[in-house]
């Protein structure tokens, strides 16, 4: 039996492409995910600077 055909140990074995695949997947929602945090946190910053001048000036 050759190296190539003894499976890998410490889990079940899996197709290259689809792991590339889903190793692909987990870093484009990992850089989604920061970037959709960076963006909440400049929005946050930007409504949190215009609120209190918006809300005392539009009681009524």
């Amino acid at each position: 039996m050759s190296e190539e055909t003894v499976p890998p140990q410490g889990g079940s074995p899996a197709p290259a492409l689809p792991k590339g695949l889903l190793q692909q997947m987990e870093e484009l929602m990992a850089a989604l995910n920061a970037d959709l945090t960076a963006l909440d946190a400049d929005l946050q910053s930007a409504g949190s600077a215009k609120r209190p001048r918006a809300a005392e000036g539009d009681v009524g």
